[in-house]
């Protein structure tokens, strides 16, 4: 007696989309719409806000998951700015695409940076501390002046990855840089994030000076997890 035919697995239900996707989403077809071109500045956010009809809340976390993915680029004092990805990317899917992959990206950044932290404590010499530190100047003066920091923080995990000279993670770390940063724009957009991550900073800096490896390690293992609350994964359901 022949088995009866094996029944098709039910469909996979369709992801419901955010609302910060849907006005993303809105954004990209009213750019290509309006023939925009890599260099033209998108309205100020308070005037698209209005257009759009959704809150400045919104609209930010809209144009962070933008700029994440390679659509737009956001200049201090200079506004937001189309790449030449603004017309070709598939906005939605890659959104959720950098979603996805987020906890893998993290899990790796703390299993590297903290051990680069530790080996750091153990190996700095004076002109490591001096990076170190003119990193940290740097991302000040740009969290003072209102911008979010990202070329200080940028800089002092380098400069932290170059002290622990260890070739090997840092090439692993070279390996996830473009990942690493698609994080790092997403988290000092976050409200209040940018003073967050530079306190974290200086504790990973003060525990490195010390030559304290454990403390290094464990400075740089909390600041990782605290950058790594964002809106895209806080928002999943």
């Amino acid at each position: 007696m022949e088995s009866p035919p094996a029944r098709p697995a039910p469909p996979r239900p369709v992801p419901r989309s955010r609302l910060y996707e849907q006005v993303a989403d809105q954004i990209s077809t009213w750019i290509i719409e309006n023939d925009l071109l890599p260099g033209d500045r998108l309205p100020p956010e308070r005037e698209l806000a209005q257009r759009l009809g959704v809150s400045r809340a919104t609209l930010s976390q809209a144009l962070v998951a933008l700029e994440v993915i390679g659509v737009v680029m956001v200049r201090h004092g200079d506004g937001t700015v189309l790449t030449d990805r603004a017309r070709t990317a598939p906005v939605m899917e890659a959104i959720r695409a950098h979603a996805d992959r987020l906890p893998e990206i993290i899990e790796a950044r703390d299993a590297l940076e903290s051990k680069l932290a530790a080996l750091a404590a153990s190996r700095r010499t004076d002109a490591d501390l001096t990076a170190i530190r003119s990193a940290l100047e740097t991302m000040e003066r740009d969290i003072d002046a209102g911008g979010r920091g990202v070329e200080g923080d940028e800089a002092f995990h380098g400069a932290v990855t170059a002290a622990a000279r260890s070739g090997l993670l840092a090439k692993m770390m070279t390996a996830i840089h473009d990942l690493i940063r698609e994080t790092r724009l997403e988290s000092l957009s976050q409200p209040g994030r940018p003073r967050e991550s530079l306190a974290g900073h200086r504790k990973v800096a003060d525990a490195i000076a010390a030559g304290d490896p454990d403390a290094a390690a464990l400075a740089m293992h909390e600041h990782v997890m605290l950058v790594s609350d964002v809106a895209l994964l806080r928002d999943r359901t």
